[in-house]
């Protein structure tokens, strides 16, 4: 199986290159970003050695299709999708903070509870809380947004004191992240799921706000399964899930947690495909229809020519 692990375009009028975690994004003329997601794929802050085949044209394909269900909500970046691995978008001026929300105590939160921190982000969580269990409502977590190493735990009093959001913008940015999570929870729901958490970034363009990068993927989210959720929870038992957070717990499995001094275990053919499978999966229960894979054999020229189209459009 092929995958894309990094791209090197030379578009008309391109006036910028960034090179993110797992995508690559092109700024054209100054006005639009042309955002190419690859199957590069990270942990812990980590861009692991191998790429997942078709994981970034997942990512890509349900975060459109997550963003026009949402863009009566708030208005989002997205000027068209030329391509199943590319977006292209207009250019926004980032918040420096994700908006992570939680409705299940999963992940990050349920390490930091489990060591006995009950105060996660300046939000105080009740005594007796079990792994995935359900929280007695949606709590926001915000992180920083790091350009390089780890995102950092941040409360909401902390952003407003350093002056990192206003006041005003930050009530907009809790309004539309409830708003949303309840979108994303409704949706998920009809196909059998439940939306654990997820992260929303956001950015302004002439003085609006809009919702950027990807919403309700594996990668900036987790779903279980509904059905028996509330069985494994009364017997102790794993929840069945679809998120990045099985990658995680293989790497946590085999002594890896991004800290100083430790390897990244091999990635052998048989974990990529595994992976890759778990992504289509998620693909295809959120989506509701088959995954349709796109072309592998000239990824690189397949994208190109797509993108050169767009942008004549544009």
């Amino acid at each position: 199986m092929k995958a894309l692990k990094e791209t090197h375009f030379n578009f008309p009028n391109q006036s910028n290159y960034y090179k993110g975690k797992v995508r690559d994004v092109y700024t054209i003329a100054d006005k639009f970003m042309v955002m190419v997601v690859s199957d590069r794929i990270s942990a812990f802050d980590v861009v692991l050695p191998e790429a997942i085949p078709f994981k970034g044209q997942v990512l890509n394909q349900i975060a459109a299709k997550f963003l026009s269900a949402t863009q009566d909500i708030v208005p989002n970046w997205v000027l068209d999708v030329p391509d199943p691995m590319v977006t292209i978008g207009r250019i926004c001026e980032p918040f420096k903070v994700e908006m992570v929300i939680r409705g299940y105590l999963a992940g990050h939160a349920w390490r930091e509870y489990s060591a006995g921190k009950r105060s996660v982000c300046g939000v105080t969580l009740p005594n007796g809380l079990k792994e995935n269990d359900k929280l007695p409502q949606p709590i926001i977590t915000p992180t920083t947004k790091a350009s390089v190493g780890h995102d950092e735990d941040i409360s909401k009093e902390d952003i407003l004191a350093k002056g990192i959001v206003s006041l005003l913008d930050y009530e907009k940015l809790e309004e539309y992240t409830f708003a949303l999570y309840q979108r994303g929870t409704e949706i998920a729901a009809k196909s059998g799921l439940i939306l654990v958490d997820t992260k929303y970034e956001f950015g302004k363009a002439d003085g609006v706000i809009y919702l950027i990068d990807e919403i309700h993927t594996p990668d900036s989210s987790r779903y279980f399964y509904a059905e028996g959720y509330q069985d494994r929870q009364n017997n102790d038992e794993p929840q069945k899930q679809l998120s990045k957070e099985f990658v995680r717990k293989w790497l946590i499995e085999n002594g890896f947690q991004g800290k100083d001094g430790q390897e990244i275990p091999e990635m052998t053919p048989e974990i990529v495909r595994s992976i890759s499978e778990r992504y289509i999966e998620l693909y295809e229960k959120i989506v509701g229809e088959n995954f349709v894979k796109a072309d592998a054999d000239a990824i690189s020229s397949r994208i190109e020519s797509n993108v050169l189209t767009a942008i004549e459009r544009l």
